[in-house]
This record gives structure tokens, sequence and C-alpha cells, in this order.
């Protein structure tokens, strides 16, 4: 008889397993949408430095060549010197063009559309221009 009501009292209830698994999934619910929150500004702080890090490369690239890349050159141009560039001294990225944050090419205009550096741009999360919040553009006009 002890040995039975000892292997009860040992034994975890079904009441007592469904309230923790009700207090974790309360926890999961309240806490998750503030963590996915944070990875989201994370990626758009990354691709902001991204942006920025290819603004100084330009620049150098610039200085020795004496224009940017074009449209057709690309940011391929930091890395591999173009045909016909003369005074070329890159490579002017220490690895290869990255993808944005969201696993996307940035995209790259010279001439640019808004003054006379190129347009680099990653189109945030949704892929597409425009946008507000998290599927805003990133562009490298605005100082953000």
């Amino acid at each position: 008889m002890n040995e039975r009501k000892r292997r009860r009292q040992a034994g975890v209830t079904l009441i007592e397993m469904l309230v923790v698994v009700t207090i974790i999934a309360l926890f999961a619910a309240l806490v998750g949408p503030s963590m996915f929150r944070q990875s989201d500004k994370a990626r758009v702080t990354a691709a902001r430095v991204q942006i920025n890090n290819f603004r100084g490369a330009l620049g150098q690239y610039k200085l020795d060549t004496g224009v940017f890349p074009t449209t057709e050159q690309g940011l391929a141009a930091l890395r591999a010197r173009p045909e016909n560039v003369n005074q070329w001294q890159g490579p002017y990225l220490g690895q290869d063009v990255p993808a944005d944050p969201w696993g996307r090419p940035y995209v790259y205009r010279y001439p640019g559309e808004h003054g006379d550096e190129p347009d680099i741009v990653s189109y945030g999360a949704d892929g597409q221009a425009g946008g507000e919040g998290i599927n805003a553009d990133i562009v490298s006009w605005k100082s953000q």
C-alpha cells in the first residue's frame, strides 16, 4: 500500500502538465514578437552598414579611376577590374559583394536618380520597391 501511494505522488498529473504548457505558451506568445522585431531591426541596421561600406569603397574606386562604376559594371567592379578601366587599384572590398540581409542582391545604378553619386538600394523584407516598416526600402541617398 505504501508503495502504491509513493508512485502516485511521484508522478505529474495531467492538470499540472497542462498548467506548465499553458505558461510556456503564454510566455512564447508575449516574448516571441518582441524578439522578432529585434531581429528585423538588426537586418535593417546590417543593410545600412553594408550600403555605407559600399559607398566608402565606391569613393575610393572613384578616386583611383576618376569615375564610378556604371550600372552594367555594378558593385562587382569593387572586387574585379572591369574591362577598359584604367588606374583600377582594387579590390576595394575585402570579400565578394554580399547579398542584402534578406538574401537578395543590392540594386546599383549609376548614374543615379538622386544626385551625383550612385544609387544603392535594398528593397527590405518584401523585396519590392516602396513599403513601410520592415518592408521599407533602405537607400544610399537618405541618411537614416
